[in-house]
């Protein structure tokens, strides 16, 4: 019995761990099955990543209609 109570601290951790990504999986999941009814705009406060995605999506399509518009193809003007 006291060989367990010093292997106690080596569990410690390991059981710990497990049991924080068990919560974290199961919270994820509670989040994602309910739909959202708020509609999903960059201006809305939404997560802050999701307001950074939809800058960087519209730079790209801004970056696309740039380029299209010098007569280069997209997938083309990286070897340059």
């Amino acid at each position: 019995m006291s060989e367990l109570i010093k292997l106690l601290p080596l569990l410690a951790c390991p059981l710990g761990m497990g049991a924080m990504i068990w919560l974290r999986v199961r919270s994820g999941r509670k989040t994602t099955d309910t739909p959202s009814t708020a509609p999903k705009t960059a201006t809305s406060d939404a997560d802050p990543r999701e307001q950074e995605l939809a800058a960087l999506r519209t730079q790209v399509d801004d970056l696309k209609r740039h380029m299209a518009h010098d007569g280069q193809a997209p997938d083309q003007a990286h070897t340059r």
